[in-house]
């Protein structure tokens, strides 16, 4: 599928200003959106949605179709009436240039409280109506990831295998009593996402509104301590007592010697493929219900994925297994018709990846950061960009671009002043502009980058567990020229 020639930013909304911590989907949301207007750009691109796991990444959640509480802007909640003014104020601890879970976390959930209960207390009619409208909607998913969390909480975020195992193997009657002792929590993790979405959708109708399309993120596995792995089991790798035979990540790569062991539990592709994968099919459907275009990440594992034995601690002693190929996405096309899906085929990338991603016209992508480190011969190099491809000076799990330069071995340097005609002054707008001229139909920039930032403004370092995900930035270091550079910029190669 052709995408229309555009070009957008990537920042997720956790690193939005606000004076709450963290970025929500509040009013500096919709700010953003207008200056991406005014900037000339037609695409937002985002990470995951989904609440974070471990190590504070979106790419762990605890489930796969519920949205990150702490992205619940609290101004909404106050003009519904469910927060007084003094909910609204800030607390020693809060920063805001960058996320402190400690701080963040335990601040927001504790006014999502005050909130649900003052809803349950005092809710109008309409806005009870909305609600029961809205849990009847989702219950496919809703009732088991409320219930999850709700047991979670109790059994203090241990594995759900060892929880008492009339719940990890899902007796009915186990189920029916949880549901009856946590009714109180269960309401309350409801009304959470219940705010959630419809937070997200007047934002997105706001951006669509506008000409900006929204890009999202799908991580192809998910965490083992989530409501889905826990209410699908026949449906995942596990052994006799529920626990991962095997688990996912990457060999040795750019980002890793000993690779990067993820944990995630595998797929039983044959149980999926038996019914037809309506799991995957539901997934991506409800997925765009929140998003114009879905990024699969690691794009890679649908043709073939790393399987690591759950006794090894890196993952350097693993093999390469088939995925489920075309089948998954031949359903996918039969239930929903063609979709605008991009595919993360970075890293070892096989003949199988790149017949997959075009079989099913699914564009790839291209990192800049990347280019430099051989010859003329590079595929991320500009000129061996194809249309059907979407280029990056670097994504969330790179160094921002100046700091890759910063850190860039001499031949990279050499080549990439060369190559860019540059004296490497002002590398992150010479990358932007290599993006932008490129033939690729979508170009994406952080949002750290479109600032000239450093390296203590980093996303992720992939393989690392902790102290990520946590930079914000603030409308202070914005200024009128950024935006005007982008609008020039866009229209000077056919992207506005």
């Amino acid at each position: 599928m052709r995408f229309p020639r555009a070009s957008g930013v990537l920042l997720h909304p956790t690193s939005l200003p606000g004076p709450h911590g963290s970025g929500d989907l509040g009013r500096e949301a919709h700010h953003f959106v207008d200056w991406l207007v005014a900037s000339g750009q037609k695409l937002w691109q985002i990470l995951p949605l989904a609440g974070i796991g471990p190590g504070n990444s979106p790419y762990m959640s605890n489930s796969a179709f519920a949205g990150n509480v702490l992205l619940i802007a609290l101004d909404d909640l106050h003009t519904q009436g469910w927060l007084d003014a003094e909910g609204l104020l800030p607390v020693n601890g809060l920063r805001h240039d960058a996320v402190d879970f400690a701080v963040t976390h335990p601040f927001r959930m504790e006014r999502l409280a005050r909130a649900a209960q003052n809803f349950a207390r005092h809710g109008t009619a309409e806005q009870q109506d909305d609600y029961r409208q809205f849990v009847v909607e989702h219950q496919s998913w809703l009732d088991d990831y409320a219930l999850f969390m709700a047991l979670c909480e109790t059994l203090c975020w241990c594995d759900w295998c060892d929880w008492p195992p009339a719940l990890a193997h899902r007796e009915p009657a186990a189920m029916a009593d949880a549901r009856t002792q946590h009714a109180e929590r269960i309401a309350f993790w409801k009304f959470c996402q219940w705010r959630f979405y419809r937070q997200w959708a007047a934002l997105k109708s706001y951006a669509n509104g506008k000409g900006i399309r929204i890009i999202g993120d799908t991580p192809i596995f998910i965490a083992y301590l989530s409501a889905e792995v826990w209410a699908n089991q026949a449906l995942f790798d596990l052994d006799a007592a529920g626990r991962p035979r095997v688990v996912a990540g990457v060999p040795p790569d750019f980002f890793s010697a000993t690779g990067q062991r993820w944990g995630n539990p595998l797929y039983k592709w044959s149980a999926h493929k038996k019914d037809g994968f309506a799991w995957w099919v539901e997934r991506i459907r409800r997925t765009f219900e929140l998003v114009d275009i879905v990024r699969i990440d690691h794009f890679r594992g649908f043709a073939g994925y790393w399987e690591i034995p759950t006794s090894e601690p890196t993952a350097i002693h693993g093999q390469w297994v088939p995925g489920p190929g075309a089948a998954l996405f031949k359903a996918v096309a039969n239930a929903m018709g063609p979709v605008p899906i991009i595919a993360e085929d970075l890293g070892v990338i096989t003949p199988d990846v790149d017949a997959l991603r075009k079989k099913f016209g699914f564009p790839g992508m291209a990192v800049l950061q990347f280019a430099f480190a051989g010859d003329a011969t590079d595929r991320y190099l500009p000129h061996n960009h194809e249309p059907d491809m979407v280029v990056y000076p670097g994504t969330h799990d790179n160094d921002t671009t100046a700091g890759w330069w910063a850190h860039a071995t001499e031949h990279e340097r050499h080549f990439a002043r060369g190559y860019l005609a540059t004296d490497g002054h002002d590398m992150p707008w010479t990358m932007i502009r290599a993006a932008m001229a490129s033939v690729a139909d979508t170009a994406v920039f952080p949002m750290q980058d479109v600032l000239a930032l450093p390296a203590e403004c980093r996303m992720n370092r992939p393989g690392d567990e902790s102290g990520w995900w946590r930079w914000r930035f603030l409308w202070s270091q914005v200024h009128p020229w950024h935006a005007g550079r982008l609008v020039e910029l866009a229209r000077l190669y056919g992207r506005a």
